[in-house]
């Protein structure tokens, strides 16, 4: 792969707190050596939703039209991977590397025509007239290359972390938000090939690495992304983990997560489980991804939503496959389909659930600079209801990203 978009997606996936090997601005504090880094991305989308104001899909990831039949519009938002500011500090001490993490994730866009003013929500909130500012990540990290490494605090999921970092979208937009301003991130292929891993609380483990393979197994916050309105209070902590095996030609990796749910409706409790594979493979500027998930009780797009009629689980199963090529001018141009079912539970008669959310994507990732890429996506996104009843929207979206 062209060294320049290389650069890029491991910029990007050292955004996600998913390495350290890539450095953004280096600051020498003492005993500390601070890095400053992240990304500013602005795409203009043009959005356009096909006649479906009849057509009811619970559980769409689509754009549809309004009361009054509206189906086209434009924004200028953020991309899947939100604007970001994070700071790490690391220091070896007693013989053990430590470092800490935290960022800010603000928007490019908002809602409020009057500019500056403050979120209804209050601090950290993703809705209301102001701007809208997030907190992602917040963890600390120790340990040694002999043994490995504990992580605590929040950051992203181990389950279908891989999933996300490998989806070109990351660089653009994918499946994107309503025609409107003030979107903090777009969809990319959450929901349409594989299932949000979400930012956790967690105390985790990741080993050496091991000629080339490695694992990490970790405790995450039991509610995260389950609906608190009928889910609390669960008898265990989540459980997550992944093994990977990266060589020469690329990686490949297996990750599942368990969650045992206490409903708060006294409708009973259920598991929720769900299992992943993956690789990625590259040969001189071909590239290739193929991923696949099946889940119970894991629900569609976001972990555990939909999961469950009454207390009996409903089953789940997705997965993309993404073909990239990189031309002599420094273009990677992507093409990727995936798609993401939810089975009715046992005994369920739910007709406008959700039977499939599927997307196409056609994408080019120029590198203007090395930290510079210039990006136009085109995505095709369909939802069909367990009663066959469809949805379609199409955005085209123009943009760049800057990495720090």
């Amino acid at each position: 792969m062209n060294k320049k978009i290389s650069a890029a997606v491991a910029s990007a996936a050292l955004v996600l707190g998913a390495s350290s090997a890539n450095a953004g601005i280096i600051i020498p504090a003492g005993e500390w050596t601070m890095d400053i880094n992240g990304n500013v991305n602005v795409y203009a989308t043009f959005h356009s939703a096909d006649d479906n104001s009849t057509q009811t899909v619970t559980g769409t990831v689509n754009h549809v039209e309004d009361a009054n039949g509206e189906g086209d519009g434009q924004s200028i938002n953020t991309g899947l991977l939100p604007a970001w500011l994070g700071f790490t500090g690391t220091t070896r001490q007693n013989d053990l590397d430590v470092s800490f993490t935290i960022s800010m994730q603000p928007n490019v866009s908002q809602n409020d025509y009057m500019g500056d003013s403050a979120d209804s929500t209050g601090a950290g909130g993703v809705s209301g007239s102001g701007d809208k500012v997030a907190w992602r990540q917040a963890f600390l990290t120790f340990g040694d290359k002999s043994w490995g490494t504990v992580k605590m605090g929040k950051d992203i999921g181990i389950f279908a972390k891989n999933a996300i970092l490998s989806d070109m979208t990351l660089l653009g937009v994918g499946a994107g938000q309503s025609p409107r301003s003030g979107g903090n991130f777009t969809n990319g292929g959450i929901g349409t090939g594989y299932l949000y891993p979400a930012w956790k609380g967690q105390i985790s483990y990741t080993s050496p690495n091991f000629n080339g393979f490695q694992f990490t197994a970790g405790l995450t916050n039991p509610n995260q992304g389950f609906d608190t309105t009928s889910a609390y209070n669960q008898d265990r902590f989540g459980v997550e983990a992944e093994v990977s095996y990266a060589f020469d030609a690329g990686k490949i990796w297996v990750s599942g997560a368990s969650f045992d749910v206490t409903q708060a409706n006294a409708t009973g409790d259920y598991d929720a489980e769900a299992i992943d594979i993956g690789v990625n493979f590259n040969m001189g500027n071909l590239g290739v991804t193929a991923y696949y998930y099946t889940a119970q009780g894991m629900g569609t797009t976001l972990q555990g939503l939909r999961g469950v009629s009454g207390n009996s689980e409903r089953d789940s199963d997705g997965g993309y496959l993404q073909v990239t090529y990189v031309i002599p001018s420094g273009t990677k141009l992507g093409a990727s389909f995936g798609t993401s079912k939810l089975d009715l539970a046992s005994g369920e008669s739910n007709d406008s659930l959700v039977d499939e959310n599927k997307r196409w994507t056609i994408g080019a990732y120029h590198p203007l600079t090395k930290h510079l890429n210039l990006v136009a996506e085109v995505n095709h996104i369909e939802s069909e209801a367990q009663d066959g009843a469809q949805q379609e929207s199409d955005n085209l979206s123009l943009g760049a990203i800057l990495f720090f």
